[in-house]
């Protein structure tokens, strides 16, 4: 209003005086004031259709630079846009890094809506429930995770417990959990369990196996005593009973010091690398033990090894190579043949190879030779005196000193374990001899159970 009535004010004196010349000075004044006023509110029309016509396009770049009124109102308006985009990119980023905060979470994740339509995953819940989040986004979920008890647990809408299913894989095993939030909406959380099911299981098993394990020789020795406490026997069936008592006893014993040597494996640290054990002395007194346990029904030889050296800890080791030979002589007929050798490697690793040939094992069954109490033939290996636990000793053993256990076998044509070490676990001075020549010796042809003995 000040600009109109100045510009006014100014445009009536200058057309006063104009029109003085001409003899009408009212009219000048007024013509002049009309004319001042009408390019005041030309000029500010002209600038508001500029605002306009910034405000009406893509808003980029800068408002009109104007003074006044309408200049004012643009950098106000343009102050407004800049904050409003600034705070929505700081929206964008905060949802970014959300987004790849859940991305990076081991569990799936996914976002329902109320029409139990999928909103968006993390390539964990991709994974698990077989989507592609491109191509899935806005599809009913229930259509693409074609699982009864997960439609079921989602339909129910009481959702405090977990709902556990088989993935649309077939082999992974899932623990879905689902938690409302919004409007309707909804967030699944899944959890691959399958190696926790598996532990369960396996924990389930040996706990099984053992009480199996003990109570077979606790109900015969309670049945011997029983026995012995109603029952007059004579002198031989005494000794008999006795016997077979000691038989039952020493079964526990061994079946209670492999479990006990198991929780010590688990429970101690690893064996020092620096600490060398000599292989050929380790090895004589594997052999030694062997031998004695055959009682002369097998041939069991042990080339010379030479100046090798293990390290780590040489009860354990000992106790991998025993169990091996062990169960060499126990699975081998009488009158089969068993050899140990080491093998030498061009990276500087080596290998204790046990050879015999005994009955052999099926394929299938190999994967599982090192699983506590797993058996290929239970009745067999409880004739025999095996707890079921020596494999599994013997891989925990290697586990510890880096290494693993490797096995050959064809039904009847016999097996070879490999007790398979690192290089920074081994150290040699000689080449050893080649693995074929031990192969070829013990896999020859038997004389039979006479030169056995001899030998």
């Amino acid at each position: 209003m000040l600009a109109v009535l100045g510009a006014g004010g100014m445009g009536a004196l200058a057309g006063f005086l104009a029109g003085s010349f001409h003899g009408l000075p009212r009219a000048g004044a007024a013509a002049g004031a009309a004319v001042a006023v009408g390019l005041l509110v030309g000029r500010d029309a002209w600038r508001g259709r500029r605002l306009l016509k910034w405000l009406r396009g893509s808003l980029e770049g800068s408002a009109p630079r104007d003074a006044g009124f309408w200049g004012e109102v643009g950098y106000r308006i343009e102050k407004g846009l800049k904050a409003r985009e600034h705070r929505a990119d700081a929206e964008r980023e905060r949802l970014a890094q959300f987004l790849s905060a859940m991305e990076a979470s081991p569990n799936g994740v996914l976002l329902i809506d109320a029409e139990e339509q999928i909103d968006w995953c993390n390539s964990v819940a991709a994974l698990h429930f077989e989507l592609q989040p491109d191509r899935d986004r806005r599809q009913r979920v229930t259509n693409l995770v074609r699982s009864p008890a997960f439609k079921a647990h989602l339909d129910a809408g009481r959702w405090q417990e977990p709902v556990v299913f088989v993935a649309p894989d077939g082999r992974t095993t899932l623990s879905v959990i689902v938690r409302p939030y919004g409007d309707g909406l909804k967030l699944v959380l899944s959890q691959d369990i399958t190696e926790r099911e598996r532990h369960e299981a396996m924990r389930r098993d040996f706990v099984a196996n053992v009480s199996h394990e003990i109570r077979s020789p606790l109900t015969v020795l309670a049945g011997f005593v029983e026995t012995m406490a109603t029952l007059p026997l004579g002198e031989a069936e005494r000794q008999r009973v006795l016997a077979l008592m000691g038989q039952q006893t020493d079964r526990m014993k061994t079946l209670v010091a492999d479990l006990l040597t198991l929780a010590q494996l688990e429970g101690s640290p690893r064996p020092p690398p620096d600490r060398w054990v000599a292989l050929p002395a380790l090895v004589e007194r594997a052999l030694a033990d062997a031998r004695a346990l055959s009682a002369g029904r097998h041939r069991i030889d042990g080339p010379a090894i030479g100046d090798v050296a293990l390290a780590g800890s040489e009860s354990e080791l000992l106790s991998a190579i025993g169990n091996l030979l062990s169960n060499a002589v126990r699975y081998t007929p009488d009158g089969g043949r068993i050899g140990l050798q080491w093998v030498s490697r061009p990276d500087g690793s080596g290998a204790v190879e046990v050879v015999d040939t005994g009955l052999g094992i099926a394929r299938d069954h190999l994967p599982r030779l090192t699983e506590r109490f797993y058996r290929v033939d239970g009745s067999r290996s409880r004739e025999t005196g095996g707890t079921g636990l020596g494999l599994s000793i013997v891989k925990h053993v290697m586990q510890r000193h880096g290494g693993a256990i490797d096995i050959d076998s064809t039904p009847g044509a016999g097996s070879t374990f490999r007790l398979l070490f690192p290089a920074a676990r081994v150290r040699r001075n000689n080449r050893q001899p080649s693995a074929v020549a031990l192969a070829a010796a013990v896999l020859q042809p038997v004389s039979g159970p006479d030169d056995a003995t001899a030998r």
